[in-house]
């Protein structure tokens, strides 16, 4: 990750909305917010054109992109031959074993909030979309898995405390090192009771809880550690309230400051935790807790850092198909995010470029495509099974929405990743002709250790970073932050907001182009 931070704690009003699409109409040259917003319905609802993809050689690709940041011993499989062994010790100063893991984007830090939401994301994924991986899904099974194998040593290696970080960023970011080479401070941060996370504590066990699920039948016996684990977890975290950002300050901040909070991971949480055992405490957990903890607030991103709408996605589902009361609720919010991606609808009040790519202002944009783009999937895919729709409230405009229309929306941000789009390129690093070449990524940007045994010194680095030249090893299936709000793209490994991948960029779209290669002809 590059030195930036991105709140996702964003909210959008109809005026700001207004005022967003007339800024968003000096892209074209002219021509005024209606045209546009007809424009941009037909563009995203009509019918696929000629332009096929093969969404199964996404898929691949995009699992093997976690391959490429694994941290520790890799496997004699490993898919990304470039790559080597790497932060061996982690954790050996503190008597801990903190070795394996992901490293969250383009540098060589271990941030754990980050970490456990893409582990989610991808259970998420395996878990609603798992039955059209087809032979990526053990490939998929073993992405979570590497996550959770970190994520259970970090909760259980010392009593009272949950391990959420290796490496000091500041350090790690004055260097541009493989990870192969690292030298900087692997420095190791944890919350307690004193210093408590709720937030990285909370994501934590969902995480270890919807991984639990994944390995339900594979694996019984991991299963069930990895559910008795989540249990503690959260136990810590709703017990011992506060945010890590606030107990850990720089060391996470600006990096992944937790700006919404922690009342949605522990609501998310619980969720997790209902579905993964179906124990009638957690749901009177969420009913009892629900209002106090933000489901009463409409709100329109869902990221690493907030999850309040991709709660209520989760549990719109035990309204929808089990017709649970007191969900009804998480239905309505649930709809009213839904209605607001979709243009033409009288709750619309998103924001998409020329191009018809969904945009919010900040740096990495694409991270918010790939979760919105899954929450569409799973939304279509709980109200085909109930045979419901989305409400989308009253006035001259369209009042519901069909899990039809949730499935072309979503397909076209599929397909604008993968290279329909104004600049004709794919921004999945590896796939098709036209892709990014100089990712901001310090594995993939310098001669790997194969090619280049001898060390390279944390300053030499940046003579690769600086370089005009297209990286050295391939990233095969990282997804980089994207286009700007005009649908322009700079290929320069400088330009982190635009050239950076991330797990948490790739891990939703995993479920989302199993859903199209296990249903496009």
């Amino acid at each position: 990750m590059g030195s930036w931070s991105v709140s996702s704690h964003t909210f959008t009003t109809p005026v700001r909305q207004a005022a967003m699409e007339t800024k968003s109409s000096s892209c074209g040259g002219g021509g005024g917010i209606r045209l546009r917003l007809v424009v941009l319905h037909l563009l995203l609802l009509a019918p696929g054109s000629a332009m096929a993809f093969n969404y199964a050689d996404a898929l691949a690709k995009s699992i093997i992109f976690f391959e490429g940041q694994r941290s520790g011993k890799l496997p004699p499989g490993n898919r990304m031959p470039w790559r080597a062994d790497s932060g061996l010790t982690d954790g050996a100063q503190y008597n801990v074993d903190l070795v394996g893991g992901y490293y969250d984007a383009g540098d060589n830090v271990k941030f754990g909030l980050p970490m456990a939401f893409s582990t989610t994301m991808l259970a998420w994924s395996v878990l609603d979309f798992g039955k059209f991986m087809g032979a990526e899904l053990p490939n998929a099974r073993a992405a979570v898995r590497w996550g959770a194998d970190y994520l259970l040593k970090a909760a259980t290696a010392t009593p009272g405390a949950l391990y959420v970080q290796v490496a000091d960023p500041n350090q790690d970011h004055r260097c541009w090192e493989r990870p192969e080479d690292m030298d900087t401070p692997r420095s190791v941060y944890r919350v307690t009771a004193d210093k408590p996370g709720s937030d990285v504590a909370g994501e934590t066990a969902a995480a270890l809880a919807a991984s639990s699920m994944v390995f339900r039948r594979a694996d019984p016996a991991y299963s069930a550690r990895l559910l008795h684990a989540a249990t503690q977890v959260f136990d810590f975290a709703d017990r011992h309230r506060g945010s890590y950002s606030d107990s850990l300050a720089s060391s996470v901040c600006p990096f992944y400051c937790s700006y919404s909070g922690y009342h949605d991971e522990l609501l998310w949480g619980a969720s997790w935790l209902h579905r993964a055992s179906r124990n009638a405490s957690f749901m009177s957990y969420v009913e009892a807790n629900g209002m106090q903890l933000g489901a009463g607030d409409d709100d329109y991103s869902f990221s690493w850092d907030d999850k309040r709408v991709g709660t209520k996605v989760l549990l719109a589902k035990g309204f929808l198909r089990n017709r649970l009361h007191g969900l009804e609720l998480y239905k309505a919010h649930s709809d009213s995010y839904i209605c607001s991606l979709v243009p033409g609808t009288a709750s619309f009040q998103s924001r998409y470029t020329p191009g018809g790519l969904l945009y919010r202002e900040g740096e990495s944009n694409m991270q918010y495509v790939t979760t919105a783009t899954f929450l569409m999937l799973a939304y279509a895919k709980y109200l085909r099974s109930s045979g419901a729709t989305a409400s989308c409230g009253g006035g001259g405009a369209r009042g519901e929405v069909s899990a039809a229309e949730l499935v072309a929306v979503a397909k076209r941000q599929v397909d604008y990743i993968l290279g329909k789009n104004p600049a004709g390129m794919s921004y999945m690093v590896g796939f098709g002709c036209r892709y990014p070449r100089r990712a901001h990524h310090r594995g993939a940007s310098m001669p790997s250790v194969r090619d280049h045994p001898g060390r390279i010194s944390c300053d030499a680095g940046f003579g690769y970073l600086h370089s005009s030249e297209p990286n050295p090893n391939v990233l095969v299936g990282a997804v980089v932050g994207g286009p700007d709000s005009c649908d322009a793209f700079a290929d320069d490994r400088g330009n982190f907001a635009q050239s950076e991948p991330a797990t948490y960029i790739n891990a939703p779209l995993v479920g989302a182009l199993a859903y199209f290669a296990g249903t496009t002809k």
